[in-house]
């Protein structure tokens, strides 16, 4: 009888695919996962055998293409890794996908590819189990790890932010991309995983709507550095102010002016999420963070994105960045 465990091997995937696989404990943890598996539910054991199995052929695909770090000759032009940080830093935002490296859109799509083959492991796994929390632990940071980039795409496409913190930006990305998708080593990366978490287990309590109780609740494990941030630019920069009350309420800017206006004028000093939507009429225009799919967190993120881009171009009042832009440009920051 087929055994998808006997099948699944651990291979050196480092000299095998270069970088582009999966870690020894992410490996082991899906070895465990097909061993339990099996013996009940053998058929779902072969579908995540085989969505791993095209995992790992993706990954000596992306290793046969050149380093984005070496240098190439072709007809008297050369690219380097010099010249892929100039094309980055010009980057503008809706021009990246045929203007780098395939390595890199093939490295993203690793990590899409990556996301839903952890995404399968949770569904088919017993909830609670240690393998579970596992599978769900990687299936965040792969997530994370997207979202990172997105981040970095924004802030290099945005005209305000300086050639010095853009070149920083590319530096960034291209130790990412050459890590082998692994961003434990980029602590700006980790700084917006750790935000991303303390929303993820902050939602919203409303309240008065000025935001103090979630933010307090946001900042008691981050780093000394998103306290600096705080204290730097809350009192100084109105469009902080503006995108931090978007990131703590899961509102958009326009339906936090509305929904306070409906609040001063009905004399009511707190409020909680019934009454938001009762005032709004319809669900928020961002998505609302759900712990059962963590694609919301992503979504959230996007939503916030899409409609300070759209401010911006509309030039009407409001966040042209989300949160998480600002504060990757201010860790960016040279300091003194």
């Amino acid at each position: 009888m087929f055994r998808a465990v006997d099948s699944y091997m651990l291979h050196d995937d480092a000299s095998s695919t270069g970088i582009f696989f999966l870690s020894a404990h992410e490996q082991s943890l899906v070895k465990e996962a097909l061993r339990l598996l099996e013996p009940e539910a053998s058929a779902e054991a072969a579908v995540v055998k085989q969505r791993f199995d095209c995992l790992r052929a993706f990954g000596k695909t992306i290793a046969l293409f050149p380093s984005i770090r070496e240098s190439h000759a072709l007809k008297g032009c050369v690219r380097d890794e010099q010249q892929l940080i100039e094309v980055l830093v010009k980057l503008v935002p809706s021009s990246h996908l045929l203007r780098i490296p395939a390595r890199i859109q093939a490295v993203r799509g690793f990590l899409v590819t990556k996301f839903h083959g952890f995404s399968l492991l949770c569904k088919v796994l017993p909830d609670g189990s240690a393998l579970y929390e596992a599978s769900r632990s990687i299936l965040f940071s792969t997530m994370f790890t997207i979202m990172a980039e997105d981040v970095c795409f924004s802030c290099l496409g945005d005209p305000s932010c300086s050639t010095e913190i853009k070149t920083r930006l590319a530096n960034e990305l291209i130790l990412l991309w050459d890590s082998g998708t692994e961003p434990d080593m980029i602590k700006h990366f980790r700084a917006l995983e750790a935000l991303w978490k303390a929303r993820n287990d902050s939602p919203p309590s409303f309240g008065t709507m000025e935001g103090t109780s979630e933010l307090i609740r946001l900042s008691i494990d981050m780093e000394e550095d998103w306290h600096d941030f705080l204290r730097d630019q809350i009192d100084i920069n109105q469009e902080t102010r503006w995108a931090l009350d978007e990131f703590l309420f899961g509102l958009s800017y326009e339906e936090l002016l509305f929904v306070r206006s409906k609040l001063k004028q009905s004399g009511i000093s707190a409020a909680d999420f019934s009454q938001i939507r009762s005032y709004l009429g319809s669900p928020p225009l961002y998505a609302i963070i759900d712990n059962s799919d963590p694609r919301l967190i992503h979504d959230f993120y996007m939503d916030r994105k899409e409609a300070a881009v759209s401010r911006k171009h509309f030039n009407t009042p409001g966040p042209g960045k989300t949160l998480e832009e600002i504060y990757l440009t201010y860790r960016m920051m040279p300091r003194s």
